[in-house]
């Protein structure tokens, strides 16, 4: 039944995927209607915080692009990469990498994925490169960061064995940092250029397209306005404020003795960036709805209603099912547990879920602590279904159509990225475990 029931979800994401624009999300619905009227499954909340925190970041994103600071932004990133624009995929990772280590969530990668993408296309940068290398650093980040939940319930089930914060991230952080690096130099060779991809090439010949995107490249001798200055300057602020504020939680209101979460936080700093934006910028509020910004951000929150909604009603439907094979398959060989904790978070999309389902198994099982610790990473197997918030929000950020769920749903634009990732930094995350622990 279980299986039935995944392929249905499998098939949705490819009717969609076709479909294009809001059909990700729609026909997440149909598969809800299935799962729910046909098979009896309860369907679980809408992942209302993912939603409404990029609803607040395309907010402000919008307002900016509206008031000349996204031209401002892609300016001086042109600037910057005009010698070796290929640069861009290796510092794309950097960024969001940075951002999720600091701020403890991998969410915080919405609020550059739109610069990411329009950087690249005007740069002739094929953007599936680094939109699709910056969402696995955002995800695989969340093992280097001190104040991630994963990281929390890993140091609290292996502490009765010495096993301290500092010796965890003495592992997670040179291994992510070094795989990730080496699976950049491979996707900077992924798909075609821009100039030779015949999709994108017949786009340019779109009048409407070129309306919408201003696919024209600036050749930067226009002189910038003020508030472009000034809309870019607030919002680079409120980005670095959230990243401020989660490695910092003391920053933030306790309440019931515990800070503010960060997906309250993200909504507040960002809503509050636009509405700064929009006072002090006053961008005219039609321009802000028509920018692609705004287009492709409200049709990443569709998306994420529909088809991240259903994977979770699924998963959450058969979950005692999926731990008990899983269990098994680590008591048969202790080695499998890097497979274990990736197969689980496939399923069930949380790093911290997964980290509390398995670890305890693995202790009572005898599992050396420096082999969990060397395989930690393997927690963020997100990316092998293509229905996570930030993997599908890059795909609508990026208007060239290079960033996508392909034919068959699993050869996506994000599979070998997370791939070649997860292979490099097990391999060097099991050294280091071994050298350090």
């Amino acid at each position: 039944m279980f299986f039935l029931q995944f392929a249905i979800v499998l098939l949705c994401i490819l009717m969609g995927a076709r479909v294009g624009g809001i059909g990700l999300g729609v026909f997440g619905g149909i598969g809800l209607a299935v799962l729910a009227f046909g098979f009896g499954l309860q369907p679980t909340s809408p992942p209302i915080d993912v939603m409404l925190m990029i609803m607040a970041v395309v907010s402000a994103a919008a307002a900016m692009q509206a008031s000349g600071g996204l031209d401002y932004m892609i300016k001086i990133a042109t600037r910057i990469l005009h010698k070796n624009p290929k640069y861009i995929t290796f510092v794309a990772p950097a960024v969001t990498y940075t951002f999720t280590v600091l701020a403890g969530t991998g969410h915080v990668a919405y609020s550059v994925l739109p610069v990411i993408a329009e950087v690249s296309r005007r740069n002739g940068v094929r953007p599936e490169r680094p939109l699709s290398m910056a969402v696995i650093a955002s995800q695989f980040a969340i093992v280097a960061s001190p104040i991630a939940a994963a990281v929390v319930a890993c140091v609290a089930y292996l502490e009765p064995q010495n096993i301290t914060l500092g010796d965890v991230l003495k592992v997670t952080v040179p291994a992510t940092v070094l795989g990730i690096a080496l699976a950049c130099v491979f996707v900077n060779k992924m798909g075609k250029e821009l100039k030779n991809d015949p999709h994108y090439q017949a786009l340019l010949k779109d009048p409407e397209y070129l309306a919408m995107n201003n696919a024209q490249v600036d050749t930067g001798e226009t002189e910038v306005s003020k508030t472009a200055k000034v809309s870019l300057g607030i919002f680079l602020f409120a980005a670095l404020l959230v990243v401020v504020m989660g490695a910092i939680p003391g920053l933030r209101p306790v309440f019931e003795g515990k800070p503010m979460g960060m997906a309250h936080t993200i909504e507040i700093v960002m809503l509050s960036a636009g509405a700064l934006i929009i006072l002090f910028c006053k961008p005219n509020s039609d321009d802000i709805t028509k920018g692609s910004v705004f287009h492709a951000g409200m049709r990443a929150v569709i998306a994420v209603f529909g088809i991240a909604w259903l994977g979770d009603t699924l998963m959450h439907g058969h979950l005692p099912e999926v731990q008990e094979a899983v269990s098994g398959l680590v008591q048969t060989a202790p080695w499998t547990f890097a497979f274990a904790l990736f197969v689980l978070s496939v399923l069930v999309n949380s790093q911290g879920a997964t980290v509390a389902t398995l670890f305890p198994v693995a202790i009572s099982l005898g599992v050396p602590a420096p082999i969990i610790i060397g395989t930690f990473v393997a927690v963020n197997g997100y990316f092998f279904i293509p229905n996570y918030g930030p993997i599908i929000a890059a795909i609508d950020f990026d208007s060239t159509g290079s960033t996508k769920i392909g034919r068959f749903i699993f050869n996506h634009s994000f599979m070998i990225p997370g791939l070649l990732s997860m292979v490099f930094s097990l391999a060097f995350g099991l050294l280091f475990a071994e050298l350090f622990l």
